[in-house]
């Protein structure tokens, strides 16, 4: 049976992120980088043994080509699908809070490791909030379109330190953009995504 993946849809207006992220930061990012990652996939899958298998699985199973641009998709979905509109002292409650401060000691500690993780990267990739199969938050560096789940672990909350995501508002600043990220984490998704852990 034929896969054809589709460009998700953003749960928000392209411009609802601004000034963290701008419009025009969404339009290549989501419009044109994502969308060209969908359209390759969808290229790649005919014929092969990753027909028909959901987009997790083929992240799972496959490498070369089709990880590459299936590694993207899913990254990007989890990316787009954990923002909002900016929020002055956006935290987290509930069990995503308590377990951040049982893990690292604090919300201000976990931002620190996180930033600091995802300043020092080196090259293009992303940076993970992920929970163990017993619920135990860990922060990992993936370079390139690599993703958590690949090591059983459940991604939680990404940034994504590719240059393109960041570049036309941002230039060189990494760790600045690191910074303005806080603000439109939409810590209700975060949450959900934990609590199926």
């Amino acid at each position: 049976m034929a896969t054809n993946f589709e460009l998700m849809k953003l749960p928000y207006a392209e411009d609802a992120l601004e000034p963290v992220i701008s419009r025009q930061t969404i339009s290549f990012h989501y419009g044109k980088h994502l969308q060209a990652y969908v359209n390759n996939l969808n290229s790649l899958l005919p014929g092969s043994s990753f027909e028909g298998m959901s987009l997790a699985d083929i992240v799972k199973k496959s490498n070369g080509g089709v990880f590459n641009n299936a590694g993207q998709i899913l990254n990007h979905e989890l990316y787009f699908g954990q923002f909002c509109s900016p929020k002055a002292n956006n935290v987290p409650a509930g069990e995503i809070a308590a377990a951040i401060t049982r893990n690292f000691g604090s919300f201000d500690a976990f931002k620190e490791e996180f930033q600091k993780k995802g300043a020092t990267l080196f090259g293009s990739g992303w940076v993970w909030l992920s929970a163990d199969a017993d619920g135990k938050l860990v922060i990992t560096q993936e370079p390139n379109a690599s993703n958590p789940a690949q090591r059983g672990l459940i991604p939680l909350l990404t940034f994504d330190v590719w240059e393109h995501a960041y570049y036309l508002d941002y230039q060189n600043r990494r760790p600045d953009h690191l910074s303005a990220l806080w603000s439109i984490i939409d810590w209700n998704v975060v949450e959900q995504r934990y609590s199926v852990k």
